[in-house]
Formats: structure tokens, C-alpha cells, sequence
């Protein structure tokens, strides 16, 4: 059972890079080894700024 429960993870973690779910756990990962000295965004203003960036500039997504 711990197996197939290990695999399902593995696949939810992979379907969610695929998908851009870790986008913001990278963005922080990001801002901190960049040496930046302000703070970094929100969870929410992230998600905005980069819908907002989506929908201005729509190069390289399917719909």
C-alpha cells in the first residue's frame, strides 16, 4: 500500500510541476538565492502578476 500511495505522490508532484502549481515555491526559492533586499511578493500578488503577465503577453499556451 505504500507503495502505490508513494507513486500517486510522485505523480500528483510531477502533474503539478507540469501544471505550474510549485511556480510559486519556485519564485521564492528564486528571490532568495538572487540576493534580493526587498521582500518578496505574496502568494496572492504573485498569482495576480502573473495572470496579469498571461493575459498581456499569451505566447506559448494552448487556449
Amino acid at each position: 500500500m505504500n507503495v502505490v500511495l508513494a507513486g500517486f505522490r510522485g505523480f500528483a508532484g510531477y502533474l503539478g510541476g507540469v501544471l505550474g502549481a510549485d511556480a510559486y515555491k519556485k519564485y521564492l526559492e528564486h528571490h532568495e538565492a538572487s540576493g534580493h533586499t526587498s521582500l518578496p511578493l505574496t502568494e496572492r500578488e504573485f498569482w495576480r502578476d502573473r495572470t496579469d503577465r498571461q493575459d498581456t503577453n499569451p505566447q506559448g499556451r494552448c487556449c
